[in-house]
C-alpha cells in the first residue's frame, strides 16, 4: 500500500469522533475516563472558551460541561456552502462552522476543532487541535432536522459511490492519481480502525467504516495530481464526477455519528 493510499484509510474528521464517543459516555455505554483519549489519538486536544473557564482547558478537563446532556442533545453536523442543515440561524457559529465544514452541536453549545500548527525551537513543526466553544441560541433548531437516518443515508451512499466510480472510471483517472484506485479499493473491505464505540448498531457501524474511509480517499481525490498531471478542464470533470459522492459522503457520516443508541 502506498503512503497516499494508506492516508485514505486513517481516522475522519474530528466533530465525528467526538460526537460517537461523548455520545456512548452520555448514553453509559463507556466510562468517562477514556473518551478524551478515544477522541484525541495522538493528538493533543484543548477546549476554548469552555462555560465558566477562564483559560484553555485539556479536553478530559472540559468534558463535564456536556455531563447533564442525553445523548440525543449531541449531535454531528457537517454543513458545506448551499447545505447548512443541522446548523442554527446565521450567526458566528454558523459561519465558523462552514468554514470549517464540521461541528458539534450539544445543547446550547457549539464546538468547532481547529488545528494549529506550532514549531518548536529546534524547528520541529507539530499540531494540537483546539475545540472552540461557542453558545447557542436557545431556539436553535436540532442538528438532525433534515438529515436521512442511516438505512436511507446507506441507500444514498452505495448508488453516488457507483456512479462516480464509473464517472472517474470514464475520465481514466488512474492515468494521473494512480493511488486513488488503491484507495477506492479499501472502501468494499473497510477495517476495524474506523468503529464506532459500543452502543450502535450493526448499520451504523458499517456506515460509518465505509463513509469514513471514502471521506478519506475523496479528500486525496481532490487535492492536485502531482506533475500537473490535471489541466483546468479535467479538474471540472472531476469535481463534478465527485461533488455528489461527496454531500453522500457528509450525510452518511452524519446518519451513523447521530444514530440511535442500544444497550
Amino acid at each position: 500500500m502506498s503512503p497516499a493510499t494508506g492516508a485514505a484509510t486513517l481516522a475522519p474528521r474530528r466533530s465525528s469522533r467526538f460526537v460517537a464517543w461523548v455520545r456512548a459516555w452520555r448514553a453509559g455505554l463507556v466510562p468517562y475516563d477514556e473518551v478524551a483519549e478515544a477522541i484525541a489519538g495522538d493528538e493533543e486536544h484543548l477546549v476554548a472558551d469552555a462555560p465558566g473557564a477562564w483559560t484553555d482547558l485539556p479536553l478530559g478537563q472540559a468534558l463535564p460541561t456536556l455531563a447533564k446532556l442525553s445523548p440525543d442533545e449531541i449531535r454531528l453536523v457537517l454543513p458545506a456552502p448551499g447545505d447548512p442543515r443541522g446548523l442554527p440561524g446565521p450567526g458566528e457559529f454558523a459561519g465558523a462552522a462552514l468554514l470549517a465544514g464540521e461541528a458539534v452541536v450539544a445543547a446550547g453549545l457549539g464546538l468547532i476543532p481547529e488545528v494549529r500548527t506550532h514549531t518548536s525551537g529546534s524547528g520541529m513543526t507539530f499540531e494540537t487541535v483546539l475545540w472552540r466553544v461557542y453558545p447557542l441560541p436557545q431556539t436553535a433548531p436540532a442538528a438532525s432536522l433534515g438529515c436521512p437516518g442511516a438505512a436511507e443515508a446507506e441507500a444514498e451512499l452505495t448508488i453516488a459511490l457507483a456512479e462516480a466510480t464509473a464517472a472517474l472510471t470514464r475520465l481514466d483517472v488512474a492515468q494521473w492519481r494512480p493511488e486513488l484506485a488503491g484507495a477506492l479499493a479499501a472502501l468494499r473491505r473497510p477495517d476495524g480502525t474506523t468503529d464506532l464505540p459500543p452502543g450502535f448498531d450493526p448499520r451504523a457501524r458499517r456506515l460509518f467504516a465505509r463513509a469514513a474511509v471514502l471521506d478519506r480517499v475523496l479528500a486525496l481525490a481532490e487535492t492536485a495530481a502531482p506533475g500537473g498531471a490535471v489541466n483546468g478542464y479535467e479538474a471540472q470533470q472531476r469535481d463534478a464526477a465527485l461533488r455528489p459522492l461527496t454531500a453522500a459522503c457528509r450525510r452518511a457520516l452524519v446518519a451513523a455519528c447521530n444514530a440511535p443508541l442500544r444497550p
